[in-house]
């Protein structure tokens, strides 16, 4: 395993981390059980993945439960990364919330299912246009004081909603979609972005000594090679929501994929080794996290980090996608 450094954390992460949106159960995601998630987890744990991201919102709360079941007896081993600022109700139906007395509630609903006594990175979801910032802040900063969490992060936040952020509290993280396919995307399932990753978030978690933890490494699975253009995800399975994955604008990522399957297949690697290896080697980039359901999977995932991109293949990747009319 590669580990990363960056001046605001204290631990090394290592490069590849474990997302844990698709351990959600099969009521969220298609082709997993607890039993697999669990056998996966342990397995990246020994195979030296210490950095694990993981949300309440993911499976209503069953991911947390899951990855708590997984990590007895390794919790020394591993920083968990949890959010909180997303609520959901008996329908399932999401809703922002970064009220304070919220804040508070998530967080010992986190431990008692995560079954610990404090989160690594304590991470505010999406923004609240509801209340400032600065409120949260001063909640976050009271949860770090009393040992619930040890740092802060940002998901999904702007620039300048990080600057304001930064003066309440340390802000030691930031998390956005990023991917080759996706470097400065405007929306995520029809949600629009305040930020644009390449063009403002690396440059700002450089000059400021934070991680930055690229979600949807693979693309849900696109870039893994798991999604031909006859896939249909069945109406519960979260993907199903994201546009991209499911209307004619799929076509065009589609046919980028076919070529770097065939750039992927001359080089005799897996084409989600090259989409991780892609990211792994930009140096603002700390913790890729990748999902797996499967050991299979992971061990796939590992073998990711066993080589390095030269900048000859690097090249032919931008060359490759440069021929497509994606907006980068």
């Amino acid at each position: 395993m590669k580990y990363k450094k960056v001046e605001k954390i204290e631990e090394k992460l290592s490069a590849l981390g474990y997302g844990c949106w698709g351990i959600s159960g099969p009521s969220f995601w298609d082709g997993t059980t607890d039993e697999d998630s669990i056998k996966t987890i342990q397995r990246a744990i020994s195979g030296g993945i210490n950095f694990f991201d993981v949300a309440p919102v993911y499976g209503l709360g069953h991911a947390e439960e899951v990855l708590g079941k997984a990590m007895k007896g390794s919790r020394d081993k591993i920083f968990i990364a949890t959010k909180c600022g997303l609520l959901w109700d008996d329908q399932g139906r999401t809703r922002n919330c970064l009220k304070p007395e919220s804040i508070r509630r998530e967080i010992e609903d986190s431990l008692r299912r995560l079954g610990t006594d404090h989160v690594d990175l304590y991470q505010l979801h999406w923004p609240d246009p509801e209340v400032e910032i600065e409120e949260t802040m001063e909640t976050m900063v009271e949860l770090k004081k009393e040992g619930k969490i040890r740092y802060i992060g940002l998901s999904n936040f702007s620039i300048p909603e990080a600057k304001r952020a930064m003066k309440v509290g340390e802000v030691c993280s930031m998390q956005g979609l990023y991917n080759m396919l996706e470097r400065n995307p405007k929306s995520y399932h029809n949600i629009p972005l305040d930020y644009r990753v390449e063009k403002e978030v690396l440059p700002f978690v450089l000059e400021n000594g934070m991680a930055f933890l690229p979600y949807s490494p693979l693309f849900q699975g696109l870039l893994a090679g798991a999604i031909s253009d006859k896939k249909k995800f069945s109406e519960h399975d979260v993907r199903a929501a994201n546009p991209k994955l499911n209307t004619p604008e799929f076509n065009k990522y589609y046919e980028v994929v076919v070529e770097l399957n065939r750039l992927a297949n001359e080089i005799g690697k897996p084409l989600s080794h090259i989409a991780i290896n892609w990211l792994i080697r930009n140096e603002a980039v700390t913790s890729v996290i990748a999902g797996a359901q499967k050991v299979e999977q992971l061990e796939e995932n590992l073998g990711a980090v066993e080589w390095d991109m030269d900048d000859g293949l690097y090249e032919r990747i931008e060359e490759i996608i440069s021929n497509f009319n994606l907006e980068l």
